[in-house]
């Protein structure tokens, strides 16, 4: 095995960034995991953002206070193994630190999943502590599997978005506005929408340059420019989606929508900069989504086995139709993995493209 370099952000500025090797052992019960590679998208960003505040620096711990290890999620192979549960050249889909290699100590191993059981992981969400056994699927497509890097994380939070509003019968809104519009998960969103005859009228909010690509999906019943919120927006019962936390954004479509605000979902922070909300923010009537709580919910009402079936069945569809827009490139060694995480800090991915990296 080579050196297990992992990439690591300060928690307080995740622009700065190094590369450190940690150290690796296997005891009995372990398994060692080589992870072959992981995408970074805006969603690894929201990580960082609010990693103390939900816990996401939790998952692998760094090697130094004041520093984090981003999760990401990807693909990856047992190469080492002290359990007869778990066989070397297992292929593993699921939630891994930007580096090398990871140990996990597999539980609750069944046919297609198994779960990482060590003890620094045991109360994080266990949607993150999951991991998929792609051999063992019979609809495992392996021309999918840098889609799944890239999508299936964020169209699972559009897939929860949609069944977590339509369950609330949308709060009587006649409209459904997403800024950050060409974001994937807005995206995936607007696929459910689109697909959802009782939905809401859906509108997407983006930059004037992204306006002509959101436009080209033709899934937003209307798309308009952040220049345009004042004057391009109905004064009527709305529901905001928010992807990107920009607090001048929301604070104009509060400032727009008054009493007609009836909900907002903040779900993430492309734009981290700009996070903090103004004095127009109506905060009694926004709320953070976190997609596991949702998950967990869903799965103790709908029973084993269903959630998963019925967002794998949504991913696989979106993602299939997300061929006709999404450019994935694929990068290369740690060097690679910092122009590319200083892409995403900055918001500099365009939109429809996705970023593969392997160290």
């Amino acid at each position: 095995m080579g050196g297990n370099t992992i990439f690591e952000v300060r928690k307080d500025d995740p622009s700065v960034t190094r590369c450190i090797e940690h150290p690796v052992s296997l005891s009995q019960g372990q398994a060692l995991i080589r992870i072959h590679r992981f995408a970074v998208t805006a969603n690894n960003v929201t990580y960082a953002m609010v990693g103390d505040r939900i816990g996401y620096w939790k998952f692998f711990p760094a090697s130094t206070d004041g520093w984090g290890v981003v999760p990401v999620w990807g693909l990856a192979e047992v190469v080492d193994s002290r359990t007869p549960d778990v066989p070397v050249g297992e292929r593993l889909y699921g939630y891994w630190p930007m580096g090398g290699y990871l140990v996990i100590e597999p539980a609750g191993v069944g046919e297609r999943q198994l779960f990482d059981g060590a003890a620094h992981r045991a109360e994080l969400p266990p949607t993150y502590n999951r991991y998929l056994r792609l051999l063992a699927d019979p609809d495992y497509d392996p021309s999918l599997d840098d889609a799944r890097m890239a999508l299936w994380p964020l169209y699972a939070t559009s897939f929860c978005l949609h069944d977590f509003l339509s369950d609330r019968a949308w709060h009587g809104a006649e409209q459904l506005i997403v800024p950050s519009a060409s974001s994937k998960t807005a995206i995936g969103l607007a696929y459910a929408v689109k697909d959802d005859p009782a939905a809401p009228e859906i509108i997407g909010v983006t930059s004037a340059a992204n306006a002509g690509m959101v436009e080209a999906l033709a899934l937003y019943d209307r798309v308009i420019s952040y220049d345009d919120i004042e004057t391009g927006l109905a004064d009527r019962p709305s529901v905001i989606v928010d992807m990107s936390g920009n607090g001048d954004v929301l604070g104009r479509l509060h400032r727009k929508l008054g009493e007609n605000m009836r909900y907002t979902s903040n779900v993430g922070l492309t734009h981290y900069a700009d996070n903090r909300m103004g004095a127009d923010f109506i905060r009694d009537r926004s709320e953070m989504f976190f997609a596991p709580g949702h998950i967990q919910k869903r799965t103790k009402e709908w029973g084993p086995g269903e959630f998963e079936r019925r967002a794998a069945e949504f991913w696989r569809n979106a993602a299939i139709r997300s061929r006709g827009w999404l450019s994935i490139t694929r990068h290369y060694g740690p060097d690679a993995l910092a122009q590319v995480w200083d892409a995403a800090i900055r918001g500099a991915i365009p939109p429809d493209m996705a970023r593969v990296v392997s160290l």
